[in-house]
């Protein structure tokens, strides 16, 4: 039995603080569990009654005579204790604590729920909860509803997690009107011990689980949950994973000395996470359904097999009876990053010989208004079979010679010969609802809206994008990695926190960052003499612990072509850093050999806790405040996700040849980014960085550091 069997498919079930009085938790999660169906055996478990619905009712646990798998604990937290370890006493495999009061209400709930984890993990035995909904798996081998919601969703191949109680109920009830069923249903509530993590791996390996669903409040393994979840749905049997997160502001971004720290808030941790694990965000309850019923359904093909469908490309031929919601969905594939197919020769022809001559043959396909069922087959089965084609969505909205069932059969004789998704939408509710039954019932994904349609097929599309994407062989990087640590341990021995640029750039030319010739020049002499010996033009920057952002201080001169000049922006620089910030302890300025022309772009990290760094990459210089022009993924970070984020953001055309300017070093800059990611996995000591601006040069000619700053902190 896997670790998890106990609580999706127990053999027996105690209820500890079953209740006599309807309304009750106690009340209700039994009875649930008794009307459901359940094929197991059920023990309701409270020392004040005689039976429970009309079940007898056992003092205690240890009074059953039978083995148990399972218990539902609804008792106050200082009495869950002992219950707890009256269930493991008897021998059971999997706990699920549905009572509130625990860590969730503070330090005296929080101890009470970390002595049940040690004494479960003791014995081996899994926890559930506390303060969740419940469990349900409605398989026909099962059919459990161990939770205190009344509605046993329909049987599915989609399976849910939940952090939330209260939403879960919400779901249960829009999935019936929708007609949706699920494999396994769970609410984790404080997630004491089973987390996503857990169920993710128990779903993985799952053959009655096809799609994931999942709502999140926030991950406490991030990095587990990136592996696990690339493992599903990447491997050799992909699941798709959808998630919804609450919270899409940039909420915790940091009061913080870089760039970085400042533009990275958790949203961007959780973009990040999702964008490493080929996980779907979606944006609401409604579209998570949407998406799922395009996921969740397999069609069956000619020989009987079943397949999920996704597009080889974006390329989307519409056919409708009606021209406006054909424009909505039109205008809707191009949001959803898909586009409108364009036919071949062949096809138009073959659509003209069909069509009535007032209908429409380009894409979108309009068979007009008075389409019967032979209409739609004809335009359907023409499309599809063009080669410029990857999908079809199909629109019918009711009217006087609209067959709804006919058409849908059509559909679906379609379908099962095509390798290609087609996707319906059959506006209304009671003149189609023979038809979008019928399409539910053989597998072909169906929505009330053109809009929903066209998104859930961008879904199916970006999944797609993801199962086929080229794996590129990681880099062979050597370090300097004893250098790095040197640099780093010494810099905290002594008590400094802030490493400015001059040790910065020693710290990059160890990972195999390209830096420029610097020195720090305490007068102006000094500073001529250095200049002369780096070589005419030079750029000058002031050196201070409480001025970080340079610029912002009148703190950086550059094109400084001779002595004079130097000379001057030496003066100008103190005098500025000075009324910038009159008790600034200002230790020199540096000189330092200008750098060769190159398009800027910035590279950072942020330190955050249970995640580790978050890098950043994005458009460089003053820009990065004004467009924040930049896109994260978490370290430790592999050759293909530095790809991803450099094609990312839309400054990505500048380096890319943009109005006939040289491609930039696009090899370099990945190699660059990873670097970057080993030096923060290395240096776990280092809580922010920027690399602003990074000069990337044309193709073969590398990229320069001009500026950089780091804060480190000593771990705890």
């Amino acid at each position: 039995m896997k670790d998890l069997d106990a609580i999706f498919s127990p053999r027996s079930v105690a209820v500890v603080g079953a209740s006599t009085t309807p309304g009750k938790v106690g009340h209700d999660i039994f009875v649930n569990i008794l009307k459901g169906g359940y094929k197991g055996v059920l023990y309701p478990v409270n020392p004040g009654a005689e039976a429970i619905a009309s079940v007898r009712a056992y003092p205690s646990i240890k009074d059953i005579p039978y083995p148990l798998d399972l218990a539902m604990i609804i008792v106050p937290p200082k009495a869950a204790i002992a219950s707890v370890k009256e269930a493991i006493e008897k021998g059971v495999k999997g706990v699920v604590i549905v009572s509130a009061g625990f860590k969730e209400v503070g330090p005296e709930g929080l101890a009470i729920e970390r002595q049940i984890v040690d004494i479960c993990r003791e014995h081996g035995v899994r926890l559930v909860g506390p303060n969740c909904l419940g469990v349900i798996n409605p398989l026909t081998d099962v059919m459990l509803n161990a939770s205190f919601s009344a509605r046993m969703p329909k049987a599915g191949n989609v399976s849910f997690i939940s952090q939330s109680g209260a939403l879960c109920t919400a779901v249960l009830d829009f999935a019936t009107a929708r007609d949706f069923g699920f494999s396994k249903f769970i609410s984790i509530g404080n997630k004491a011990d089973v987390d996503e993590v857990d169920l993710l791996t128990y779903f993985r390996d799952d053959p009655d689980t096809e799609v994931i669903m999942i709502y999140v409040e926030e991950l406490q393994r991030g990095q587990e949950f990136i592996k696990i979840a690339k493992e599903i749905t990447g491997g050799d049997r992909p699941k798709p994973i959808l998630v919804i997160k609450s919270g899409r502001t940039s909420a915790g971004a940091q009061a913080a000395a870089s760039h970085t720290g400042s533009l990275a808030g958790s949203e961007a941790v959780y973009d990040a996470i999702f964008a490493q694990s080929g996980i779907i965000r979606v944006q609401s309850i409604d579209e998570l359904f949407d998406f799922a019923i395009a996921f969740a359904y397999k069609n069956e093909n000619a020989l009987g097999k079943l397949r999920r469908k996704v597009p080889h490309g974006n390329r989307v031929a519409i056919v409708t009876n009606a021209g406006g919601p054909g424009i909505v969905a039109t205008d809707m594939t191009v949001v959803s990053g898909l586009e409108l197919a364009h036919f071949g020769e062949e096809t138009v022809e073959a659509l003209k010989s069909y069509l009535p001559a007032t209908a429409n043959v380009h894409n979108p396909v309009d068979i007009i208004g008075d389409a019967a069922q032979d209409r739609y087959e004809n335009a359907l089965a023409t499309v599809i079979k063009d080669e410029n084609v990857d999908g079809a969505l199909v629109i019918l909205t009711p009217q006087s010679m609209t067959n709804a069932i006919g058409t849908a059969e059509a559909i679906v004789r379609i379908a099962k010969r095509s390798h290609k998704p087609i996707l319906c939408c059959f506006m209304g509710i009671i003149d189609v609802s023979a038809g979008v039954k019928y399409l539910q019932e053989h597998g072909v994904p169906v929505y009330p809206f053109p809009e929903h349609t066209a998104k859930a097929f961008g879904a199916l599309y970006r999944y797609s994008k993801w199962l086929n994407r080229q794996i590129l062989a990681p880099f062979n990087l050597q370090h300097d990695k004893e250098s790095a640590r040197e640099i780093i341990q010494s810099s905290l021995a002594a008590g400094k926190n802030y490493l400015g640029e001059l040790a910065g750039i020693h710290l990059l030319k160890a990972y195999g960052f390209t830096v420029l010739p610097t020195v720090l020049a305490k007068d102006a002499q000094s500073a001529v003499a250095e200049a002369e010996r780096i070589g005419y033009p030079v750029a000058m920057k002031i050196v201070s612990p409480q001025i970080i952002h340079k610029s912002d201080a009148g703190g950086v001169k550059i094109n400084l072509g001779d002595e004079g000049a130097v000379r001057k922006a030496f003066d100008d620089i103190i005098a500025n850093a000075k009324a910038f910030k009159a008790d600034a302890q200002i230790e020199g300025v540096l000189i330092q050999q200008m750098a060769p022309k190159g398009q800027e772009v910035i590279l950072g990290a942020s330190r955050y806790p249970k995640f580790g760094h978050l890098l950043m990459y994005g458009s460089g210089g003053v820009s990065v405040e004004v467009f924040k022009d930049v896109t994260f993924r978490l370290a430790p970070m592999t050759r293909n996700s530095a790809r991803l984020m450099i094609r990312g953001i839309k400054g990505f055309a500048l380096l890319n040849g943009f109005r006939g300017k040289p491609k930039c070093d696009l090899a370099a800059l990945e190699k660059l980014l990873v670097a970057l990611s080993d030096l923060v996995t290395d240096n776990p000591e280092i809580k922010e960085l920027d690399i602003n601006p990074l000069l990337v040069h044309p193709e073969g000619k590398g990229a320069t550091v001009a500026d950089c700053r780091f804060i480190l902190e000593a771990l705890a």
